[in-house]
């Protein structure tokens, strides 16, 4: 796994789709693109039968696009607006930010160009064409033995985490419960607030990167994270 300079006491991960993306570029994919299949794959991973790699792989091969298409498509989605000012100021409080997603590098990539912001590093699925019939493939080269999601993010939390780093993760879904519970801290979106409510892990529920922009600068001088964890105990206490 790909390694990263720690410059300050904190590291921030921060899931893609549905996060810094407005709405799940796969989804989009395969409602435009794909061919019959999908949605029993994405039927199965919603009960549990197969992982979302298996799932992600096996979509990607019935999407029934060509590049130009692919390319077309990607330029009409958005990201959260306050996204960019939000790496600009994790920059000049000298604080990593890695993108770590379980969707396609290649979107991602495509779509942080148009903001110039495809320099971030990042940890996802990788995109590729495919030998005929088939158009695409995908691979997974961030994923772990006995995980079955593409991108493993529990592992790149931990390695975040080396050296006594504090981890900061943002996110919004199921892809992010894992690695929620390995880190320091969460600004959480949509069912991520609920799952972190339960496990009583330190989060703040965020909107959009607005929010986060104010809420940055306090995590980072300890304000925040002094608020929070006493009442993530008592919850975790509570429980026992």
């Amino acid at each position: 796994m790909r390694s990263f300079t720690l410059v300050t006491g904190w590291t921030i991960l921060c899931d893609f789709d549905g996060t810094i993306s407005v709405e799940d570029v796969i989804d989009s994919l395969l409602d435009r693109f794909g061919r019959p299949g999908w949605e029993t794959l994405e039927q199965d991973w919603r009960a549990g039968r197969i992982g979302s790699r298996e799932c992600m792989t096996g979509q990607v091969s019935l999407l029934d696009m060509t590049p130009e298409a692919l390319d077309k498509h990607l330029s009409s989605l958005w990201i959260d607006h306050a996204f960019p000012a939000f790496v600009k100021q994790a920059r000049e409080l000298n604080t990593p930010i890695r993108v770590v997603s379980d969707g396609l590098d290649y979107a991602i990539h495509k779509i942080l160009g148009r903001y110039g912001l495809d320099d971030l590093p990042l940890a996802a699925n990788h995109l590729a064409p495919a030998t005929p019939p088939r158009q695409w493939q995908l691979t997974s080269p961030f994923q772990a033995e006995g995980c079955r999601s593409g991108t493993c993010k529990c592992a790149v939390a931990a390695q975040a985490s080396q050296g006594g780093a504090k981890t900061l993760l943002i996110g919004d879904g199921a892809s992010d419960f894992c690695a929620a519970d390995r880190v320091d801290f969460v600004f959480a979106k949509h069912r991520l607030i609920e799952h972190c409510r339960a496990a009583g892990i330190p989060y703040v529920p965020i909107t959009g990167f607005e929010d986060a922009l104010e809420l940055l600068p306090r995590l980072l001088d300890g304000s925040l994270l002094a608020e929070h964890t006493p009442v993530a105990l008592a919850l975790a206490v509570s429980s026992l």
